[in-house]
Order: structure tokens, then sequence, then C-alpha cells
């Protein structure tokens, strides 16, 4: 046997369709859903002149995309060091 036809023998064989990272995946998701189902009200924001109105789960969503690009720049700002 080549090392060909055991691979191809163990990808048909042995695969499952809930592999543990499909199944993280998966939870995460749940909660994901879990979150947004459970924080629909609407609250006001005050920025710096004007008030936004908008559901709690897409203010906290925007901070954390804000947060994410604001970290991804100064770590690759270090690595560029």
């Amino acid at each position: 046997m080549s090392p060909k036809d055991t691979a191809s023998t163990a990808k048909s064989g042995g695969s499952s369709a809930f592999t543990p990272a499909r199944i993280g995946i998966l939870v995460l998701f749940v909660l994901l859903l879990v979150f947004i189902f459970e924080n629909t009200r609407q609250v006001k924001i005050r920025m710096i002149i004007p008030e936004l109105s908008m559901p709690l789960y897409l203010a906290l969503l925007i901070t954390a995309v804000i947060g994410g690009i604001c970290g991804g720049y100064f770590v690759a700002r270090r690595g560029r060091r």
C-alpha cells in the first residue's frame, strides 16, 4: 500500500460529521444567538452630541469590533519594530 492509499482510506473511513472543532463552533453559535435574543431591547447611547437609539446587542457588537480593530492595529505596530 502506498502512502497515498492509506491517506485516502483514513479520510473516507474515519471521518465524522461532528468533530470537536465543529461542536465548539456550534456551541459558540448557539451562545451568540442566545445573547442576541436576550439583548434586543432598545437603549439610548449618547455620542458627543447626538443621541442614538439601537438594540443593546448591536451597540455591544460595534464596541467589540472597534476594540478589535484598535487591538489589531497596536499588535501589528509592535510587530514592525
